[in-house]
């Protein structure tokens, strides 16, 4: 064995993940490469097969040795991955076994071609704008995390609106009673903020996006701002009731009234793997399955 290490996350209950996971562990033993997996899946992956007692439990000690991360599954896995990343430089990639996968670089099928792929270092790491998200009463700070997609600001429950307060920069921009704020990303664009109305955006682009579901006023226009801005919603001291921060659905803060969201440009980016550098057009009719088929272009 040699010290490259890959760590590979899949989901222990899906029988394709845990297969998937296991031909690509026994390839990269073929190769001298140590495959890691997390403790808690060792024992599903070696039950899978023969032949993979090389298989290391991921330690966070040895964490910086890790080469590459490799997902197997949907965006939801390559979230949960995300935060393992946090503390490891290594870059992601991910192999998608899910619906959509805007985040997976591949597809199940490729896998093969992209285990050789990344055995050679053939992929290029593209970086992503990742949010730094605090939470503020007046100037105290409550609670400080991160989102990849977004940060949402949403009501406790089914029952009333929040009242919220929309700032950019310090200016106020905004208030009116709503079901959720989003402060999002460009990857975000095409998860909860596309479904609440707001605009595709490249995801190498140096924007942030604030959105509004469920907005009860006139103006509830989806905002585009610079990187370096501050988007701040404040739940009103008035408000009927309390919100919920939720970011990337996964992480969650209570926020009473009287407290301040605000999310900027974290230092930290998201790394990921490119092993093509197709156009973002394509990927976008690809996952939507959009209609161009047939269209011909005006000749010159």
């Amino acid at each position: 064995m040699t010290d490259r290490r890959f760590l590979l996350v899949f989901h222990p209950g899906r029988e394709e993940a845990v297969e998937t996971a296991a031909t690509i562990a026994a390839r990269l033993i073929v190769e001298g490469v140590v495959p890691v997996v997390l403790p808690e899946d060792r024992a599903t992956l070696l039950d899978s097969r023969d032949g993979l007692d090389a298989v290391e439990a991921y330690d966070p000690a040895v964490a910086p040795e890790v080469e590459l991360i490799m997902t197997l599954g949907g965006d939801g896995t390559i979230l949960r991955t995300a935060e393992l990343q946090r503390s490891i430089d290594a870059p992601l990639l991910g192999i998608n076994l899910g619906h959509v996968g805007f985040l997976a670089e591949a597809e199940v099928a490729e896998v093969a071609d992209v285990v050789e792929r990344a055995l050679r270092r053939d992929y290029e790491v593209e970086q992503r704008l990742v949010l730094c998200v605090r939470v503020f009463r007046g100037d105290e700070l409550l609670h400080q995390t991160w989102a990849i997609n977004e940060a949402a600001v949403e009501k406790s429950g089914s029952g009333r609106m929040i009242s919220t307060l929309l700032e950019i920069d310090g200016r106020p921009i905004s208030s009116f009673g709503t079901d959720a704020v989003l402060l999002a990303t460009p990857t975000g664009s095409t998860a909860y903020s596309f479904s609440a109305g707001g605009p595709i955006v490249w995801p190498t682009a140096e924007v942030l996006l604030l959105v509004p579901l469920g907005a009860h006023a006139l103006f509830t226009r989806p905002l585009v701002v610079a990187p370096t801005s501050t988007m701040s919603v404040t739940i009103a001291l008035d408000s009927t009731d309390h919100g919920m921060l939720w970011c990337d659905s996964r992480r969650s803060f209570e926020l009473p009234q009287g407290t301040r969201v605000e999310a900027t440009r974290d230092e930290r980016p998201l790394r990921l793997a490119r092993l093509s550098r197709a156009p973002f057009a394509d990927r976008l009719v690809a996952k939507f399955h959009l209609p161009v088929e047939g269209f011909r272009r005006p000749r010159p």
